[in-house]
């Protein structure tokens, strides 16, 4: 081999120019969309993969791009913000408009909402660069009635808050989109006051405003609706509530604390 293949061979081998991306394929509601090296994929409501017809949602939400041998996820839309994590909820990020995150990861669950729905597929990338590591362990304290994920310990009422406005995504398997409940529909399911349920869910989201997750915290633009689906967002992908703790809803009757 002579000197200059060689040093080709070792740029290659570096992730240069001329290294070819690993292969990229997109799963949403039970089908498989497979991107091509080389072109641009658009995901969206008038796109490469048709998410929904929901006039909320942009024509062209994200892209899927190859460069420089990796594949990269970029936000082109205007004004949604996309969350990001991978299936334990090791990694996680939001991805604002005008960003974009290389897909370095075996699989990434990809979540956002237009209106009143809430939508998630997710990303696989053979032969990725990054593997996740265990996560963050479970653990309850029966004596004052507190769950600990990680460093976020949630009360029973504040477990209960969150699943009832998770149950349509964790009983729906992730396989596409769901509607957030409102705050009335949410507080109806547990048998709480809507006063009860506004005041935990502002203590929810203070708590874990307070532990640095985004978008929790209201203010001029930032109506309620979003609030919740930012919520709803960061409680599936971080595993704060799953499809496990679903039988906990059955017995709010006993407990409207």
């Amino acid at each position: 081999m002579t000197s200059t293949e060689n040093d080709t061979s070792e740029h290659e081998r570096d992730g240069g120019e001329a290294a070819q991306p690993e292969t990229v394929a997109i799963e949403f509601c039970g089908e498989w969309f497979r991107p091509e090296a080389g072109e641009s994929y658009a995901i969206g409501r008038d796109a490469d993969l048709v998410i929904d017809t929901n006039p909320y949602l942009h024509r062209r939400l994200l892209t899927i791009d190859s460069e420089h041998g990796l594949w990269w996820l970029s936000n082109i839309g205007q004004s949604i913000s996309v969350s990001l994590a991978t299936p334990d909820g090791a990694y996680q990020a939001v991805l604002g408009p005008g960003a974009r995150v290389p897909l370095v990861f075996p699989a990434l669950v990809v979540m956002f909402t237009a209106g009143a729905y809430t939508y998630e597929l997710t990303v696989h990338t053979d032969g990725a660069r990054f593997t996740v590591r265990d996560s963050f362990p479970r653990t309850a304290d029966e004596h004052v009635g507190t769950t600990t994920v990680g460093a976020v310990a949630l009360t029973s009422s504040q477990r209960l808050l969150l699943l009832a406005l998770c149950e349509p995504i964790l009983r729906g398997g992730m396989v596409g989109s769901s509607q957030v409940p409102t705050s009335a529909a949410a507080a109806e399911r547990l048998g709480w006051p809507l006063t009860t349920f506004n005041r935990k869910l502002d203590n929810v989201c203070d708590k874990l405003d307070r532990e640095g997750v985004r978008g929790l915290r209201g203010g001029v633009g930032k109506l309620a609706t979003n609030r919740r689906a930012r919520l709803v967002e960061h409680a599936v992908l971080s595993r704060l509530v799953t499809a496990a703790d679903l039988p906990l809803l059955d017995a709010v009757p006993a407990d409207r604390s």
